[in-house]
């Protein structure tokens, strides 16, 4: 087609004289409401500006073509030329500028693109962030455990920021209301992690941490962790009975709480097989039977227990090991390797929905055990990076300075003692589950050319146990019967014995007593007390310690030589596990009330704030959300008394009265009336019982014997028939009577025959 202009403001005409529409130039059509920037081609970018202080027509001869005789050293292209693999030339990503200009040296110019950042185009391995070698691999259950925490939704409020925010996530906003005793810390939901922490402080479901056993106190732990419908137990231990306890064989905990709350219970847990851990739990399985998860020699321990109580065969006993995990409802509780006085011994990973919650246990750290591994730092440090939101930490040694010394140092002492008591019979008094130290005392004696005898019914059934298991090896014939004995001279013996706390009806104490049917005290023996007096029963031990000094035997006892090393952590090591775990909060535990000071200071030193450390007491509620933490309410706990078959059945009432009766013993006034006349057919009677020798004081006793009759013959001329009113009236003028003579108070009991 022909297009026929007249001039440029008539329009054109085609060969038949139709107008013909002009062309219009084709735009880019950028919508307003596009947020993305509309990406031109290469050839439609924006010219170059040159720099500042540049002149545009200096800027445009560095861009011109170079001279054509101007000759390059390397004809290849710049691609080719670089001495790695270069990018994808379909998309570069330095392009060519528009007009494919070339630089002053001949070079081609490069112009950076605008449509993503600079990235190395040339190794794509190094595009990858380098790996954190801090961060350990998650298990598959933190995993799955993470996929179910609540998701926090931030509020906007308005002015840019965010004024809190709430968890939505399967009804847990309407189930589980945060507790509006918490003290805040903030006005915002969501709260920085502080420095001494990796926990992200996030508001989740409520945990209840509730002690029933084991603070302001040396025994009897037991503690429950509670989660909305969840609970379990950590710990069913029993405590011995103080000097104001008469007649107690035992103290345990108060189970009335996990009796109200009996469908919630999920499961015990058990750290170790010390008797403050595992000595009452035989009588909690006798109301509750709930499954009991612990090691293997913890669980031999145990069974050994329920035999005396005939509860083997309806106990669920779960034999667990270091790094496994068991679920306990909304909860999961993972076990770590630690040392302790007794093989087999963990700690506790509590992984709840408000965070991690870290129990120690009983522990130290020792770097050269006598069985097993050492304690799993790496695996406290790995949680401690991950974020812990409470440690639970051991307080027994808290005041002492320093590290506690290996159980291999004592087995260096036994080598010197062993060498000092040649010719001797040598006699070993320590706790019955240290199971380390009986194997270091056999390995001695195996060295030393002796046998080993074994007293004290709670040894023979930790060493049978251990023996079982293979916690302990024994070669055969070294451990001997107490029948053969005899057979061997005393020189060629060693005796392991109870009684290294000065226990009134342990082996040791009968010996130094010579009323023991098998072994007599005499110079040619050699006594190692391998264990330190617990606080309350140094009085005990040193009348022991005296009794065999009287008899002629050597006796090595306390700080004499190192016979004895801790199986708690001291301050150094406190310290560690705090380093490592991080906490957000710090709860100290088993100690009594000096401990847990103690203790908290340490926490303090390492900045953990003052606010974040909760000292408590039996019965209560402390409770966290992941933000705060705090004490919430009391529940019923406290102690009860085990009397023979007895259990609850000694109160603080019986306590007074026994108290009373030791102090000031006992007299019963015993008197005949009949019931019509009134009269007095015999009586009052005196029968005085561990008050004064009535031989001894007839005088006093017959001037009671008148007030008493005066007393019950104005009662009976008066009118009076009411027994109770006569018997006060009785106790009453005796008991004035006695106190003027004798400044006592003896229990009166008034007893009144009516006929």
């Amino acid at each position: 087609m022909a297009e026929n202009r007249n001039n440029e403001n008539e329009p054109a005409v085609n060969e038949y004289g139709e107008k013909i529409a002009p062309k219009t130039e084709k735009r880019e059509v950028i919508p307003s409401d596009s947020r993305r920037p509309v990406k031109r081609s290469y050839n439609q970018r924006r010219p170059m500006l040159p720099p500042r202080g540049v002149s545009p027509e200096s800027f445009d001869r560095q861009l011109s073509p170079a001279p054509q005789s101007e000759t390059r050293s390397d004809s290849r292209p710049y691609e080719q030329r670089r001495p790695y693999k270069p990018y994808n030339s379909s998309k570069p990503y330095y392009n060519r500028s528009a007009n494919n200009n070339r630089s002053y040296d001949g070079r081609q110019q490069y112009v950076r693109s605008y449509d993503k950042p600079y990235e190395r185009n040339y190794d794509r391995s190094y595009d990858k962030p380098a790996s954190d070698t801090s961060v350990f691999e998650k298990t598959s259950f933190e995993r799955s455990y993470e996929k179910n925490l609540p998701r926090a939704s931030y509020v906007q409020d308005g002015r840019g920021g965010y004024q809190g925010s709430r968890y939505r996530n399967s009804g847990y906003e309407s189930q589980y209301q945060r507790n509006s005793n918490i003290p805040e810390s903030g006005e915002n939901d969501i709260a920085r992690s502080s420095d001494h922490s990796n926990h992200r402080a996030i508001k989740r479901t409520p945990l209840k941490i509730i002690p029933l056993g084991g603070l302001n106190e040396i025994g009897k732990n037991m503690t429950v962790f509670e989660c909305g419908n969840d609970m379990f137990i950590v710990d069913c231990g029993l405590a011995f009975p103080d000097s104001d306890m008469p007649g107690v064989d035992l103290v345990i905990p108060d189970f009335t709480y996990v009796e109200q709350n009996i469908s919630k219970v999920r499961g015990i847990v058990i750290t170790h097989g010390h008797e403050d851990h595992i000595g009452s739990l035989a009588y909690l399985l006798k109301k509750c039977n709930i499954p009991v998860y612990a090691t293997r020699l913890t669980i031999g321990l145990i069974e050994g227990k329920l035999k005396e109580h005939n509860l083997t065969s309806q106990a669920k006993l779960n034999v667990i090991s270091p790094r496994q995990t068991v679920k306990m409802g909304c909860m999961a509780v993972e076990f770590i390797r630690v040392n302790h006085s007794i093989p087999d011994a963990v700690g506790l990973a509590i992984h709840t929905p408000a965070g991690i919650v870290i129990h120690t246990g009983d522990f130290k750290v020792d770097f050269t055990p006598i069985e097993g591994g050492i304690i799993d730092l790496a695996r406290f440090g790995e949680l401690g990076n991950r974020g812990v939101l409470a440690l639970m930490s051991d307080s027994t040694n808290a005041e002492r300075p320093g590290h506690t010394a290996s159980e291999r140092t004592v087995g260096e002492s036994f080598e010197k003692l062993f060498a000092k008591a040649e010719g001797k019979r040598i006699i070993i008094a320590t706790f019955a589950s240290n199971i380390h130290r009986i194997q270091q005392i056999i390995n001695k004696a195996v060295s030393s050319d002796r046998k080993v005898a074994v007293f004290g019914r709670s040894m023979l059934n930790v060493i049978s146990t251990a023996m079982e298991l293979g916690y302990l090896s024994v070669p055969d014939g070294v451990i001997i019967d107490l029948e053969t004995m005899n057979k061997y001279p005393p020189e060629k013996i060693v005796l392991i014995t109870t009684g290294s706390q000065g226990e009134p009806m342990s082996a040791l104490t009968r010996m130094a007593m010579n009323e023991h049917r098998s072994v007599t005290i005499t110079p040619m023996d050699y006594i190692i007390i391998s264990a330190n007096p617990i606080p309350g029963n140094e009085k005990y031990v040193t009348k022991v310690v005296n009794e065999l000094l009287k008899a002629g035997a050597e006796v090595i006892y306390e700080s004499m030589y190192d016979v004895h090393v801790s199986g708690h952590a001291c301050q150094e090591e406190l310290k560690l596990i705090m380093a490592l775990t991080r906490p957000r909060f710090f709860i100290p535990v088993h100690g009594e009330y000096k401990h847990l000071k103690k203790s908290a200071a340490l926490a303090y030193s390492l900045g953990i704030p003052e606010s974040n450390v909760i000292i408590g007491s039996i019965g209560d509620v402390i409770e966290t959300d992941g933000v705060n933490i705090g004490v919430t309410g009391k529940v019923q706990a406290g102690r009860v008394l085990v009397d023979g078959l007895g259990v609850g059945d000694v109160g603080s009432i019986v306590l007074r009265d026994r108290k009373h009766l030791a102090e000031d013993g006992l007299i019963v006034v015993v008197a005949t009336i009949e019931s019509e006349s009134g009269t007095i057919l015999a009586g009052p009677d005196i029968l005085s019982r561990g008050f004064v020798y009535v031989r001894e004081n007839e005088e006093m006793m017959e001037a009671a014997r008148d007030i008493l009759r005066k007393t019950l013959e104005a009662c009976l001329s008066g009118g009076v028939r009411d027994w109770n009113s006569i018997k006060s009236g009785l106790r009453d003028s005796l008991s004035d009577y006695i106190y003027m003579k004798t400044k006592r108070n003896p229990m009166i009991l008034p007893i009144i025959e009516e006929i």
